[in-house]
């Protein structure tokens, strides 16, 4: 078995709250299963736009927005379903801050909204934010990223896709392509993930990692490597691991929006044409790479949709404003997104131009 550091990033220090008023326009299925072009939405939640969401304000606390397409996306789909819905949305962005996420929570709730979205950057270290929700009777919907246990008896809703199961399917598939490709040898393998300590990474990594050892031969897992979510972060200890381990095999990325860097990273050790990997968000351009290079390094991408996350969240929060109960809306205050895995073989019954993600 493998170890992993356990050392949370210690929070930046307190800054100023930026507020961004943002609006758009889209249209939903409203039948409670995901559309063609990604978006989801719910019977009882549509319902209740239909029944005022006019005077509904939202306040959604977003982690960070710079230098993510995917995190971009996710509030889209959020803007694009308030705005159908006749709800408005209060956007701030803690730039990867937990002290600034803190005030962010605090100054929407001065703004007086309705219900907030909390895309949290630290499950733990968001509790002051929380607990200030909880004491102003404001309902709650967590999105993505989630709370930690002791601070998800307060949310009214987490919207996310089930990543450990996610995460395994895509394991899964890698190591179906390496039996068939490395017939059972002896491999090195190695998780890039997102921050050390992050739920968000140890879901995702539990769950490729239980996927993997599917794999008929011996496995040697090199250390987890953290890239921040970001190509630029990732590079560099992609880099490192690959240059120190030559032989490595096996690249499991824990994020699309990585996966420059990771793969820069891998042809800077001179190592790239010998990798496969298997990578996570659903990213259309990724998804379009399978297409175009099926005998390509990426043999496996599984999607979390952020688009349908926003929207989904969107939806739960004006449900909780309208009344609706937590039973009806959100049973045991967790709601799973649809995903699919694509792959070279079925990447074109996926792939959709008009999308990021």
């Amino acid at each position: 078995m493998r170890k992993h550091a356990t050392m949370r990033l210690a929070p930046a220090a307190a800054a100023l709250t930026t507020l961004a008023l943002l609006a758009a326009c889209s249209t939903g299925s409203g039948d409670g299963t995901a559309t063609g072009d990604g978006q989801s939405t719910t019977d009882e939640t549509a319902t209740a736009g239909e029944g005022g969401a006019e005077s509904i304000v939202i306040g959604f606390s977003q982690r960070r927005l710079a230098g993510s397409d995917w995190w971009a996306t996710l509030l889209q789909g959020a803007e694009d379903k308030a705005a159908e819905l006749g709800a408005e949305i209060i956007v701030t962005d803690a730039g990867g801050d937990t002290v600034k996420q803190n005030s962010d929570i605090q100054t929407l709730l001065t703004q007086g909204v309705d219900a907030v979205i909390l895309n949290p950057h630290d499950p733990t270290g968001v509790a002051p934010g929380v607990s200030a929700v909880t004491a102003a009777e404001v309902p709650l919907v967590v999105v993505n990223s989630n709370l930690s246990e002791e601070l998800a008896a307060q949310q009214f809703c987490y919207v996310a896709e089930d990543q450990v199961d996610v995460a395994r399917g895509m394991g899964e598939e890698i190591a179906a392509w390496a039996d068939e490709n490395f017939g059972g040898e002896p491999v090195k393998a190695v998780v890039i993930g997102g921050y050390s300590g992050e739920t968000v990474t140890d879901l995702r990594d539990q769950g490729v990692v239980e996927g993997f050892e599917s794999y008929g031969g011996e496995i040697e897992w090199l250390p987890i490597r953290y890239g921040e979510w970001l190509p630029d972060k990732a590079l560099g200890p992609v880099r490192d691991i690959a240059t120190a381990n030559p032989d490595l095999r096996v690249v499991l990325s824990l994020s699309d929006v990585m996966l420059p860097g990771i793969k820069q990273g891998l042809n800077d050790a001179g190592i790239l044409d010998q990798v496969v990997i298997g990578t996570y968000d659903g990213q259309m351009s990724v998804v379009k790479e399978m297409i175009d290079d099926p005998t390509g390094p990426v043999q496996a991408d599984a999607s979390n949709e952020p688009y349908k996350q926003g929207q989904t969240a969107v939806e739960k929060a004006v449900a909780a404003v309208n009344g609706e109960t937590q039973d009806a809306v959100c049973p045991g205050g967790e709601f799973w997104i649809d995903t699919f895995l694509a792959t070279p073989e079925n990447a074109a019954e996926f792939y959709d131009e008009t999308r990021q993600f």
